[in-house]
């Protein structure tokens, strides 16, 4: 299975995303992406052992608990693919900084003058 297979479900994109903030028991996945998908344990703990054989998660045994845990290195991957597209939107978010950036002057510039009247 491709990288962008395993990240093509919105399942699995959803426990990435979770594994990001930081690691998470499967009891933990299970309640979150349950009530956010409705869908079962047993479907979960599908989602897990893909993400698990693909190299997105790593697990741990402490006690009874599964703690997982995101591998960035696969994402390493996709993001060394994604480097051959960066051109297209690069220069368009570069563009985006210059004008976040005078809009956040322009408006220090009007408060300022508001303070000193």
């Amino acid at each position: 299975m491709h990288a962008f297979d395993v990240l093509g479900d919105p399942v699995r994109r959803r426990i990435l995303e979770i594994l990001a903030e930081e690691r998470h028991s499967s009891g933990e996945i299970v309640v979150i992406v349950g009530r956010e998908f409705g869908i079962t344990q047993s479907a979960i703990s599908q989602h897990l052992k893909v993400l698990r054989d693909h190299g997105f998660a790593t697990v741990q045994a402490e006690g009874p608990r599964r703690i997982y845990e995101i591998d960035p290195a696969p994402m390493a991957e996709v993001d060394e693919w994604l480097e051959r597209f960066r051109h297209f939107w690069a220069p368009k978010l570069d563009a985006l900084a210059v004008e976040v950036k005078r809009g956040q002057r322009k408006r220090r510039v009007c408060a300022s003058r508001l303070g000193k009247r």
